[in-house]
């Protein structure tokens, strides 16, 4: 059963936010387009629903004299939620991940908007594997108040002085511009694109587990220049990407751009046989945890390149075979 029909995706958000302007000119769709669809979605999109001579778009505009546009509709749209999807959204808000997101004004309106409705499932039923069980505190006060600091500072641009443990328990105090905060499934774990200056100058680049955090200040410098989260990514990305086969075989081509959506890639179609061929960049530090995901497809996939990966995947199958044979 499909708990959300696909009208209330994203294709209803874009469309949504087009029919609640009185005017809009074709421009205006374009932008919202690029800002709220998919990479792809301005090839098809713009088509469906700028007015056409030949009456293949939806029909939800009309144009002007003055060549902008209007909405037909009465109303603007609004999304009915049923019963099956409140219950879902229950379940969701369990989740101490999500929570981090909502502020107390939001969770009480939530709680009274969904007050009564009982969870569709509890995350107890859930048993994960090929994850580490010492995950995040995600529901911890302290937790709690080191992300949204670092998320606050992330939309400000703001230099925070941070304390905490490093991986080999050094306890290290520093000044950091966090540019990205990433969900690290394998650990279960959020950490946080960073990065250091010293002096007032960028001096390095790295990873802050949000976890290890014991104190954040404040310091109320606004960054301004160009850094950006893709510079960081071109500074952390790998030498040599991974090259990967994936077979069309039970669904696994559109799987695996699902379970790889976050990395960046560079993909090949075969339109014969709907294989791909993909090239995934990568940062070095999680070399395992893409490895691990990797071989979670099976024989559908093949790791062609770099040898030394390659050579990594084959010797963790082969000591999974050898675990397995000895198995009485």
């Amino acid at each position: 059963m499909t708990i959300f029909s696909e009208v209330y995706g994203t294709y209803f958000r874009i469309a949504a936010a087009v029919l609640s302007k009185d005017r809009i000119t074709e421009s205006e769709i374009y932008d919202i387009i690029n800002k709220e669809g998919f990479r792809d979605s301005a090839l098809f999109l713009p088509q469906k629903l700028i007015p056409r001579t030949d009456g293949t778009d939806w029909g939800l505009l009309r144009k002007n004299h003055d060549g902008s546009l209007s909405p037909v509709l009465k109303n603007p749209p609004t999304a009915v939620f049923t019963g099956l999807q409140k219950m879902w959204l229950k379940s969701l808000l369990a989740d101490d991940k999500i929570n981090l997101f909502l502020g107390k004004q939001e969770k009480e309106l939530l709680a009274e908007r969904l007050k009564g409705v009982p969870e569709l499932y509890k995350n107890e039923f859930f048993r994960f594997t090929d994850i580490f069980t010492d995950g995040d505190n995600f529901g911890s006060e302290r937790y709690h108040q080191s992300f949204s600091a670092i998320l606050n500072a992330i939309k400000r641009r703001e230099l925070l002085e941070i304390q905490f443990t490093s991986g080999h328990g050094k306890r290290i105090r520093a000044k950091y511009l966090p540019i990205k905060i990433e969900y690290s499934q394998k650990n279960d774990k959020l950490r946080a694109y960073c990065y250091s200056f010293k002096k007032g100058r960028v001096c390095g680049c790295g990873t802050i587990n949000i976890g290890r955090i014991e104190e954040i200040r404040e310091t109320g410098i606004i960054i301004c220049s160009g850094l950006s989260d893709k510079q960081f990514l071109a500074r952390m990305k790998c030498a040599l990407p991974v090259t990967v086969h994936v077979t069309a075989e039970r669904n696994a081509a559109e799987r695996f751009t699902a379970e790889f959506a976050s990395y960046e890639k560079h993909t090949e179609r075969d339109p014969e046989d709907g294989s791909l061929l993909i090239k995934i960049f990568y940062n070095p530090q999680d070399e395992t945890e893409l490895l691990i995901r990797l071989l979670s497809f099976g024989p559908v996939l093949e790791i062609l390149s770099p040898k030394e990966f390659r050579e990594q995947a084959a010797k963790r199958i082969r000591a999974q075979a050898e675990l397995i044979k000895n198995v009485k």
